[in-house]
């Protein structure tokens, strides 16, 4: 057995690795479906410029980048993406919202909007603190013959409740 470290893969590795992962766990928590949200910033040549990327699983979304130029902080665009990105979490049946940043970076602001610290590693990077912040959501209900996702009446997304469960795309990043 090879045990070679890199600092790349070639294609096929990820997939591999994750559906390994996911096979053995499915018994226990089911079928993962992660499911990309992405809602840029734009310019007014429509390049990106900024903007939130996330995923959601597991019924949780996990923002993996949020980020406002400079020129536009404080004017309450931050804010936008978050509640945007709240709204899509509830209709895709998320129980909540987690994200980590570094301590000189924005706790504070997840902690207007309602995030909650539930954890804190020192030293990453030396001399600061990685900050894990969550917010609890409450699932918007949806009729069933008024799915989100088009699916109709028997939307595999929805438990027959009228509240979005899981995810119906499987996106690989």
């Amino acid at each position: 057995m090879d045990l070679a470290v890199s600092d790349t893969a070639e294609p096929g590795i990820f997939q591999a690795i994750y559906e390994a992962l996911d096979g053995a766990s499915r018994d226990v928590i089911g079928m993962a479906n992660p499911r990309l949200m992405v809602i840029p910033i734009r310019d007014a040549d429509g390049a990106a410029i900024g903007g939130l990327w996330s995923v959601s699983l597991f019924r949780w979304l996990k923002l993996e980048m949020l980020f406002v130029p400079e020129t536009m902080r404080r004017q309450g665009v931050g804010s936008a993406l978050i509640a945007r990105a709240e709204t899509e979490a509830r209709v895709r049946g998320c129980i909540g919202i987690q994200v980590e940043t570094l301590s000189f970076q924005a706790g504070p602001f997840y902690e207007r909007l309602g995030f909650s610290l539930f954890g804190m590693l020192d030293d990453s990077p030396p001399g600061h603190q990685r900050l894990f912040f969550q917010k609890r959501l409450i699932p918007v209900r949806v009729a069933a013959d008024s799915c989100p996702h088009r699916h109709g009446p028997a939307c595999p997304g929805h438990d027959g409740s009228g509240i979005a469960v899981r995810q119906s795309q499987r996106p690989f990043v």
